[in-house]
């Protein structure tokens, strides 16, 4: 039995979660009354995942993003339609967050010997289709927990094997920390500087750039597991 770890968004009055069940794919809770205002019919029979929902902005329109077990859905910030959904990348237990980039595009990973996709969203007349720009195999690059983060037009990530790396936006690792472990690594990136924790709670402090790993300095500041 596994619990969720899926974290709510707030979006304005609302906050929208992702139950996935047979009645709602989506729903969208005002915060103030508890009242469902808005409701994603869920016709695939998808169920939860711990991934949670990315905000968008696509051809001036507002929509979240989610990895659902059999797939990723779009749906409409305004009244919680289903816009748009692919099974081309699918895991029951995908954990990372889509990972927005610009020009409609979402990159899709996971752990557990899943491949990593670039989607490219487009607009057609007003409908709202999709396809794959590229997949990357899963000893290139996956992610079991931690949600990539892209900063500067490159993606920064740990992979399955404990390596942080940098990717490009085609896919291209451009580096990746040989010889140095983070686990399952939260990750953060601020003013320029990459913040990685380890599995022993040691945090790596790293220079963000797309030529190689620079690790500036480290200090144990959790005690880890026992």
């Amino acid at each position: 039995l596994w619990d969720a770890g899926q974290c709510p968004i707030f979006d304005g009055e609302l906050v929208v979660l992702a139950p996935a069940g047979p009645k709602a794919l989506m729903i969208g809770v005002d915060c103030e009354t508890g009242k469902v205002q808005w409701t994603t019919p869920n016709p695939m029979n998808w169920t939860m995942t711990h991934s949670s929902i990315a905000p968008m902005t696509f051809a001036n329109q507002r929509v979240f993003v989610y990895f659902g077990s059999g797939g990723v859905a779009v749906v409409s910030a305004d009244d919680g339609s289903l816009l748009w959904t692919t099974d081309v990348f699918r895991i029951a237990i995908t954990v990372p967050t889509p990972v927005i980039l610009p020009e409609g595009r979402i990159f899709c990973c996971g752990g557990y010997n899943a491949e990593s996709v670039m989607l490219q969203l487009n607009n057609q007349g007003g409908k709202l289709t999709g396809r794959v720009l590229f997949r990357i195999k899963p000893e290139v690059f996956g992610a079991i927990q931690t949600t990539p983060i892209y900063y500067n037009s490159h993606i920064y990530g740990i992979r399955p094997s404990g390596e942080l790396v940098c990717l490009d936006e085609s896919g291209k690792v451009l580096w990746a920390s040989t010889g140095e472990n983070f686990g399952l690594g939260p990750l953060l990136i601020a003013e320029g500087m990459i913040y990685v924790m380890d599995d022993d709670g040691t945090l790596t402090l790293a220079k963000v750039n797309e030529k190689a790993f620079v690790r500036l300095a480290t200090a144990k500041v959790l005690p880890g597991p026992e």
